[in-house]
């Protein structure tokens, strides 16, 4: 797919890192007209606006010296991603994959259209949108990477507000979530995500452990 480059002459003037820069800013100011809200550090934040600064967080935890493509990308992890509910998608697990694969293609699009605007070159633009979409998991190292940082925010932020939505899962589906998760990450991340589960609520870190045990890890 070609993306239009908008102002090509100035941007080619700009330095790495102010195209870093000013893409970041726009997929800030994307996912900041999220209507549904976050409360973190006491403080009310757009959900994906939220998100993203979690995203950017794990990131430089686990990559310090990430590249902009890999900065980008977990910026757009979820960019907008409340324009494509899980609602519009029936229930049951088939439909919830076909919901996933969807919201990362309309991802990986705005992630490389946001690019396109800020001066980068075709090739890096799709690059980014090929990492979004995780067509190339456990083949490409940086789809990797973006995916260690999403399973360490969901561990992190959202794993006991999930658990505590559903009291009606039975324990085996608890189990086959967390393997699935684990299953998702390189040794990088489960070294990270060991690490966290020490200052988890007991019940989800018993969880982990059993999980984990079952699985032969």
């Amino acid at each position: 797919m070609a993306y239009l480059l908008i102002g090509r002459n100035q941007d080619s003037m700009m330095t790495e890192q102010q195209k870093l820069e000013q893409a970041l800013e726009l997929i800030d100011q994307a996912n900041l007209a999220d209507p549904n809200r976050e409360q973190v550090e006491g403080e009310a934040l757009p959900r994906e606006y939220a998100y993203s600064l979690h995203m950017t967080r794990w990131l430089l935890a686990l990559e310090p010296a990430a590249s902009a493509r890999m900065q980008i990308a977990c910026r757009a992890q979820h960019i907008e991603r409340w324009t494509m509910p899980r609602g519009d998608y029936a229930e049951g697990r088939k439909n919830y994959y076909q919901w996933r694969q969807a919201c990362g293609r309309m991802h990986g699009r705005r992630a490389a259209e946001i690019m396109a605007r800020c001066g980068y070159p075709q090739e890096e633009c799709e690059r980014v949108e090929t990492i979004l979409t995780k067509r190339e998991l456990r083949q490409d190292p940086d789809t990797q990477l973006l995916e260690d940082v999403a399973c360490m925010v969901f561990l992190e932020r959202y794993f006991a507000r999930f658990y505590s939505d559903n009291p009606d899962y039975e324990r085996e589906k608890w189990l086959t979530i967390v393997r699935r998760t684990w299953g998702k990450m390189s040794p990088r991340g489960h070294e990270a995500a060991l690490k966290l589960a020490e200052g988890m609520p007991a019940h989800l870190l018993e969880l982990l452990q059993e999980a984990l045990s079952e699985s032969g890890t």
